[in-house]
């Protein structure tokens, strides 16, 4: 098997083009400054170096299939963010007494909008949006039980089902908080899943009512009302769409507002609320269904509880001064919990969508400002794809560049790789060379969390350079609430995971097809097993599937088998190395990882996206690639994008 240490920074600089003889004196002079700002840095402030050697995570025993858990929790793990909030609503509640009148939930005014016809004939619709409006703590509370009072109202009952479909925005955030006062579970779906797999989330579930939005009624909805018998209430976050004849009998449609209003008038006084209990189901998340048709994750309100108390402990200094910015899906377990750990904290959470995210966003009409530009957000998560995105944009840019600038960016790049990779700062290199490209998300993001799939070195190297930030890798899933491992802030070691977070506790279980052993030197590996509170109840109505991949240990503990591989370093933190369902063996017997042949192939300039699959022929298993081909013609001595075309490759054993 190969090494997956950390990359080392000299094989990540970029290449320059500068005479030597100049060269020499700009590294010079580069060295000299180097000498007088290390003086008062080293006896002014501890080395990020220390503390990025320290140990973070221990093995509880001696034992070579012990747990590891994290150094600040090695005396029990912890489960609770505050005394006596055991529950989402009283989290909740706690956040709104003591960040009352505080903003929460933002959203963008939209100003004006129009269709843009582009040069192939294409229409884009481009948007001019406005000022951040904002919801206070006391606001979303009183919406949030208003909201919930008018489901109940229409009929919903405690500890069943409701289903929201919808974009992530404001009004997700409310109608969740709603269904935790009320001990309504929550389904949620993504927006991207197609017909098939939102009616068997439906039907599976039982529900009666969904949230959902207009649009998605329009698109996705209205062709298959009809095979969701159960199906009486559709509520609509954003107005009241058109009607149709074609909607089956008995199924009502109405708007958020109307069913809040609805619960205001009502009287609660012979319904009193169910308050859940912890061990209550508060969401049934739904997975994407890429290995199949999607399974449901039932997570409790202990579980979620647990898991953003584990975030949190690696957010320093969390507060009312952080903003974060909500555009991935929250029917993800990554932005359902980054949002959750910021509203216990009283920071705000403004929206936005990959459209319109930055300035230069597919949606955002050419001089106008987008979501990054207005809100300027502290806090962000995102997913590797967007961070390749803005990799591969920020490079075009620079080569764009004049050839005095180009070098001068480099020379700036390659220097700061080598301090960061040392422990040190660069603030003239940040305000003079990256203060425009950290622009591109605001200009004030102070942590990056990056979940979701593996990031790869480069990228993230980048992202820690050019943005001024740590870029923090997490590893869950969403049986584990999203929560497992973190890197601490101090940490740029590239191609790692982080130690255990202080809910949850992780060991490696040998797997001997594999070759992967707990007793392997120098590094222990194997299966990633996770234990903890964090740990969900199981698959809803698939009693075969939770025996497989969960199971409880004499202690009561309850455990998830990942059906990752992975490896420790002596430090106590995790990289995932490789993963079982990934692992194709070709025809001279040598194992490949599809995954890490698609990370190290989507950042090749002429890839957009690709996808490794594997196909079983008589003699053995062949390796083949799906991807779009960027095409370029020459013009005027650039590379201009032509066509962009869907090509397959077969390479048999020959990988």
């Amino acid at each position: 098997m190969n090494n997956h240490g950390s990359s080392k920074p000299s094989s990540m600089k970029l290449k320059h083009t500068i005479n030597p003889i100049l060269l020499y004196f700009i590294q010079f002079i580069i060295s000299l400054y180097t000498i007088l700002t290390y003086i008062p840095y080293y006896f002014l402030s501890e080395s990020r170096q220390e503390k990025s050697n320290r140990t973070k995570a221990k093995p509880v025993n001696s034992k070579p299939d012990s747990a590891y858990r994290s150094v600040n929790s090695l005396d029990g793990l912890a489960s609770v963010l505050y005394p006596g909030c055991d529950t989402l609503d009283k989290v909740f509640m706690h956040a709104k007494n003591k960040f009352k009148d505080k903003r929460l939930l933002g959203t963008r005014e939209i100003l004006n909008e129009e269709d843009e016809v582009q040069p192939n004939g294409k229409v884009f619709k481009k948007v001019i949006l406005g000022s951040y409006n904002w919801l206070s703590y006391e606001d979303v509370f009183v919406r949030a039980f208003n909201f919930g009072n008018g489901l109940q109202m229409l009929g919903q009952k405690p500890k069943t089902n409701i289903a929201i479909f919808c974009e992530t925005r404001a009004e997700w955030m409310v109608a969740a908080q709603a269904c935790f006062m009320y001990n309504f579970q929550l389904v949620t779906l993504y927006a991207t899943l197609g017909g098939p797999a939102i009616v068997h989330g439906l039907n599976e579930t039982e529900v009666t009512n969904i949230i959902t939005s207009k649009e998605l009624l329009q698109t996705k909805l209205k062709d298959i009302v009809s095979l969701v018998p159960r199906l009486r209430h559709i509520i609509t976050v954003d107005g009241k769409p058109p009607t149709w004849s074609e909607f089956p009998k008995g199924v009502i449609v109405h708007t958020m507002a109307a069913v809040r209003a609805l619960g205001a008038k009502a009287s609660m006084e012979n319904k009193p609320l169910s308050k859940p209990a912890p061990s209550d189901i508060a969401v049934i998340m739904y997975t994407s269904g890429s290995t199949g048709i999607p399974k449901g994750v039932m997570i409790s309100h202990s579980n979620i509880i647990a898991g953003i108390t584990g975030m949190a402990e690696r957010i320093p200094e969390l507060g009312e001064k952080d903003v974060y910015i909500g555009y991935l899906p929250l029917a993800h377990v990554l932005e359902l919990s980054a949002e959750l750990v910021c509203l216990s904290h009283g920071c705000r959470i403004g929206y936005s969508s990959p459209q319109t995210l930055a300035d230069q966003s597919s949606k955002i009409k050419k001089g106008s400002k987008g979501d990054t530009s207005m809100l300027k957000p502290t806090l962000m998560a995102a997913v590797p794809e967007i961070m390749d995105r803005i990799y591969k944009n920020v490079m075009n840019k620079v080569n764009e560049m004049s050839s005095f600038q180009r070098n001068l960016f480099i020379l700036a790049y390659n220097y700061k790789m080598e301090q960061i990779s040392k422990g040190h700062s660069t603030p003239l290199c940040d305000s003079f060379i990256f203060r425009k490209v950290r622009g591109l998300l605001g200009g004030n993001i102070r942590l990056l969390l990056c979940g979701g799939a593996p990031l790869s070195a480069t990228t993230q190297r980048f992202m820690n350079i050019c943005f001024c930030c740590p870029v923090g890798q997490g590893y869950g899933l969403t049986e584990s609430c999203g929560a497992g491992t973190i890197t601490e802030v101090w940490d740029y070691n590239t191609g790692r995971v982080g130690a255990p977070l202080v809910c949850c506790e992780i060991k490696l279980k040998n797997w001997e097809e594999g070759g992967y052993f707990n007793t392997d030197k120098p590094h222990p590996r194997g299966e990633i097993l996770i234990g903890g509170q964090n740990v969900t109840m199981g698959y809803y109505k698939n009693e075969a599937k939770t025996k497989a991949d969960f199971f409880e240990d004499e202690n009561g503990q309850r455990w998830l088998c990942t059906g990752d591989i992975g490896e420790f370093d002596p430090d106590g933190c995790l990289k995932i190395i490789d993963r079982k369902k990934d692992l194709v063996k070709l025809q001279a017997g040598e194992y490949v990882s599809l995954g890490k042949v698609e990370a190290a192939l989507k950042n090749l300039p002429l890839i957009d996206n690709i996808c490794a699959y594997a196909n079983r022929i008589p003699c053995d298993w062949k390796l083949s690639f799906l991807c779009h081909r960027i095409c370029c013609a020459k013009s005027k001595g650039t590379n201009r994008t032509s066509t962009k075309e869907r090509t397959s490759w077969d390479l048999g054993g020959a990988v």
